[in-house]
């Protein structure tokens, strides 16, 4: 019998898919945005990221001798080009333009960034170091918050739910049993969703800022949730288990004709290795490989180039 199907919304995001409302008052605690900023930039700015799309603003903070912009101007930029808001100056603009939308596809993101332009003739070009006539732009990416959806309610998937929450993940935790989906044990999570795991996941949308994890009871839940998320455009599908179980899972999904090329990315078994035995540790592990593939890093000790030290002198 199908347990019955509980769902919890509206954890300050509202619903699946939907940023944090942003109003005059709330603009105010976000980086760049403030009672400056024209509220129809505000409003864009809510409504690009509550549709998961990124936008860039671009704000003259000094226009410098070699253009005729003046400080304070403002443009929103989309990742499809759309622009609201106006640089006066057009051949800076241009130059604006062309360095946002190296923003979008910079990795690792740059999230915040003062970027100088001159002017060459008739045309400004971004220079790498600022001059004194330069004009200097101050350039912000705004992304809605990455998405965590954990499968599985028990040990290991309350542990990632809960370091997700703190590294800044909109958590959603989904699970078939009523004891492991529910507010009282996920109080972290802006959405918690109890009912048969394929139905629950076909509900949902998935793009480049979502990251799934599959550490359900047992390797046939989670071979379940895998043919429901694959191929669906998510950032990240992790799934936990042993070389030799998950080896299983992919050539079960192989044999069914799922796409190798869609099962290669599949990160499984899930995390990196750092020897995690409890649920805690294995969720570090989890977490750390998402960040590491979020940041751009390698995974390598940090003193790993450090000089090594010397032999101690001896004592005489």
């Amino acid at each position: 019998m199908r347990p019955p199907r509980t769902v919890s919304r509206d954890r300050g995001t509202g619903e699946w898919g939907r940023a944090r409302p942003i109003d005059r008052g709330t603009a105010a605690i976000m980086p760049g945005v403030n009672d400056n900023v024209p509220l129809k930039i505000v409003e864009a700015i809510d409504a690009a990221l509550g549709g998961g799309d990124p936008v860039v603003v671009a704000t003259v903070t000094t226009a410098g001798a070699s253009t005729t912009a003046q400080p304070g101007e403002k443009l929103l930029v989309g990742r499809d080009g759309a622009t609201l808001g106006e640089i006066t100056d057009q051949a800076l603009r241009a130059a604006v333009l062309e360095a946002a939308s190296q923003v979008f596809g910079a990795f690792p993101r740059v999230v915040l960034e003062t970027l100088y332009f001159g002017r060459d003739g008739s045309a400004v070009t971004r220079r790498s170091q600022a001059r004194p006539d330069d004009a200097q732009v101050m350039v912000q990416l705004f992304e809605a918050p990455a998405r965590l959806v954990v499968v599985g309610g028990g040990h290991v998937g309350l542990s990632v739910a809960e370091i997700g929450e703190l590294l800044g993940f909109g958590v959603t935790v989904l699970d078939d049993r009523p004891e492991f989906a529910n507010e009282e044990r996920f109080p972290m999570a802006e959405s918690v969703r109890c009912g048969e795991i394929d139905e629950e996941l076909d509900s949902l949308t998935f793009d480049h800022n979502t990251y799934i994890v599959l550490v359900s009871r047992g390797h046939k839940q989670d071979e379940i949730a895998l043919r429901h998320v694959v191929g669906r455009g998510a950032g990240y599908v992790g799934m936990i288990g042993s070389k030799r179980r998950t080896a299983t899972v992919l050539e079960h999904l192989r044999d069914e004709g799922f796409d190798a090329a869609a099962l290669e990315p599949l990160a499984t078994p899930i995390g990196l290795d750092i020897g995690a035995e409890t649920p805690a540790e294995i969720a570090v592990s989890i977490l750390a490989e998402i960040t590491m593939l979020r940041r751009g890093g390698s995974g390598r000790r940090m003193s790993a180039d450090r000089p090594r030290m010397g032999a101690p002198a001896a004592r005489t």
